[in-house]
């Protein structure tokens, strides 16, 4: 894949929500371990509980990462991905979310309500560069 893949994942985790059930499923799912996360504890505008989970993942992780989320994605889905990533690129940052309901369910969903946010980073400093290894990357699941 790309040498200097790097990805951030974040989650807004509610008092409402099971942070257990969202760690297995970055497990089993996606191969992210709960011991990678790091955890921060804060309150939302109304006092209520909110943790944030954030982890950042290099390298081989990265790559590894990126192989597993891509065989989980429809062909639409890329394609998607693929038509938007002018739009989702920003500083050489390819940005995207998750519905985190249904990864808890058990499936890998684009979605813009409750979510994993997601960014992939291939440090390089031409935009046009940056859309070019974006568009490798994902084309390279549709080979």
């Amino acid at each position: 894949m790309i040498d200097k893949l790097e990805i951030t994942i974040d989650v807004i985790v509610h008092a409402t929500e099971d942070i257990s059930k969202i760690f297995h499923s970055f497990n089993e799912i996606l191969e992210v371990e709960e011991d990678s996360f790091t955890i921060t504890e804060t309150t939302g505008y109304y006092q209520n509980p909110i943790i944030l989970l954030n982890v950042k993942l290099v390298k081989k992780q990265a790559n590894a990462f990126m192989k597993k989320f891509l065989k989980l994605l429809s062909i639409n889905q890329i394609n998607q991905l693929v038509e938007e990533i002018e739009e989702r690129t920003e500083d050489s940052k390819f940005h995207f979310r998750l519905d985190k309901q249904e990864l808890v369910k058990g499936k890998v969903v684009l979605s813009e309500k409750d979510t994993v946010k997601i960014k992939i980073h291939i440090p390089v400093y031409n935009k046009k560069y940056s859309v070019k290894k974006f568009s490798e990357l994902f084309q390279s699941q549709l080979d």
